[in-house]
């Protein structure tokens, strides 16, 4: 019955046994570990484990440990979890109603918050929801009814662009800030050092969700509410355009959502705690995830015959002409990835740059200094030397996950095209003739490694 997002260790001081448990998609941030000595350690960022354990591990999500009982069991099983593909026929009224109430639920508070707004279809709808209820909310006592919105890109920006319009749409009060290229380079060791990764798309994405939230930070602001995880759930990344049929559509997005905690929660969650910024994400609400998830798959299925887009369901749920969330070409955007929507040339400069710090000789012998999880771009040896300078253990490289990737795509969902093996980048620009900006062409060096981006 527990519900939300928490990671937490209860001791009881009579008999000096406790128990920890995460919450059941991995919001929050947990680990594990164990000393020489025979302790148990239990910490929500790696680095504090990193010198007193041996081994230590991504406590996962959804589990509880108990010191009596020894060993992890998972306490939260949803239908999704068993990838049983479902049945239950597709109820707009039903999916908009469940996350009307996910939204609500998140803006009981009692500190200034605000949303974080793209100005793709998720945040859009997030902001939406949020603007139409928080009037009838307490925190509108305390705080105001009109709602704060944040963006952030590069100049000229794809999402600074839509997210203005959609403010102005909202009547939010709109919060735009402007990173360059050489500010995110020099944000990097400092990011990497707080979201413990080496992972090219978390890096990416987690650099100007960080430059963000200290500008968030510095108005005051200690919550937003953000939309991760629509993705995961309705299948919205465009490789899914190319799932063979429903029963694999179904079991990549439960996929999806079982890694989440290694990736899209992870960077929404240590890229704003670092800054002392609470973010909450109405998408992965456990019972919006039950409604959403038990919708037969074939609706969620990309149909350009039948006029149906990556996350139709979604948008036709909140296509209302009476009273409008959003305007119709926003809420019918095109999927946009973050670290792609602040600014094309964003990836192109972190490319750039990695360019210049690893030469050819480096990548050529990066399985011999790197044997696990091997980079097999400049950019992802960039991001590899960094992490290995604040955490050298195997057990800190382990925490990483690997397999190769097309538009965050998993390992097993690169097979469903051919072409996809030349261009294994996990921008969205990747996903060759369905992304409107999509890359001209795929660069073939040698085989893709998994948790890294394009050949160079």
């Amino acid at each position: 019955m527990l519900d939300g997002m928490f990671s937490f260790v209860l001791l009881d001081t009579r008999d000096k046994s406790f128990i920890a448990a995460r919450d059941a998609i991995g919001v929050t941030p947990l680990y594990m570990g164990w000393g020489l000595d025979g302790s148990i350690w239990f910490a929500s960022e790696m680095k504090a484990l990193s010198d007193d354990c041996e081994r230590f591990i991504s406590f996962p999500p959804g589990h509880i440990y108990s010191s009596k009982q020894g060993g992890l069991r998972r306490w939260y099983n949803p239908p999704c979890y068993s990838e049983q593909i479902p049945s239950n026929p597709y109820d707009p009224l039903v999916l908009r109603k469940a996350f009307e109430k996910a939204v609500v639920k998140r803006l009981m508070t009692d500190v200034p918050f605000g949303v974080l707004l793209s100005g793709g279809l998720d945040s859009s709808l997030v902001a939406a929801v949020a603007s139409r209820y928080l009037a009838d909310s307490e925190a509108a006592c305390q705080w105001g009814s009109q709602l704060h919105s944040f963006c952030i890109g590069l100049e000229g920006s794809p999402d600074l662009k839509a997210a203005r319009e959609v403010a102005d749409y909202l009547g939010t009060r709109h919060h735009e800030f402007h990173f360059t290229v050489q500010e995110g380079i020099d944000a990097l060791e400092e990011v990497i050092y707080h979201i413990e990764t080496y992972d090219v798309t978390t890096i990416r994405a987690s650099t100007p969700m960080f430059l963000m939230s200290r500008k968030i930070k510095s108005l005051g602001v200690k919550m937003v509410i953000s939309g991760e995880g629509s993705d995961e759930i309705f299948g919205g990344y465009l490789y899914f355009h190319k799932a063979p049929n429903k029963e694999e559509f179904h079991q990549e997005t439960c996929r999806k959502i079982k890694a989440l905690h290694l990736y899209d929660c992870l960077r929404a969650n240590k890229s704003t705690s670092a800054w002392g910024v609470e973010a909450r994400v109405p998408f992965l609400d456990k019972e919006f995830i039950n409604t959403a998830m038990s919708i037969d798959p074939e609706w969620k299925m990309v149909r350009p015959d039948l006029g149906r887009i990556e996350k139709w369901i979604l948008r036709n749920a909140f296509d209302d002409d009476k009273q409008p969330y959003l305007p119709k070409h926003i809420l019918y955007r095109q999927k946009e990835q973050f670290s792609d929507g602040v600014g094309y040339s964003w990836i192109d400069g972190l490319r750039d740059h990695a360019n210049k710090q690893v030469t050819d000789a480096m990548l050529a012998n990066s399985s011999f200094v790197y044997p696990e999880n091997t980079p097999t771009t400049k950019e992802a040896y960039y991001y590899r030397t960094i992490f290995e300078k604040f955490f050298p253990k195997n057990a800190a490289r382990a925490t990483v996950p690997g397999g190769p990737s097309v538009a965050c795509s998993t390992a097993k969902a690169v097979e469903w095209d051919a072409a996809w093996s030349k261009n294994p980048d996990p921008s969205g620009r990747a996903a060759l003739g369905v992304h409107a900006a999509a890359y001209e062409e795929a660069v073939d060096t040698k085989p893709a490694n998994p948790v890294n981006g394009p050949p160079q």
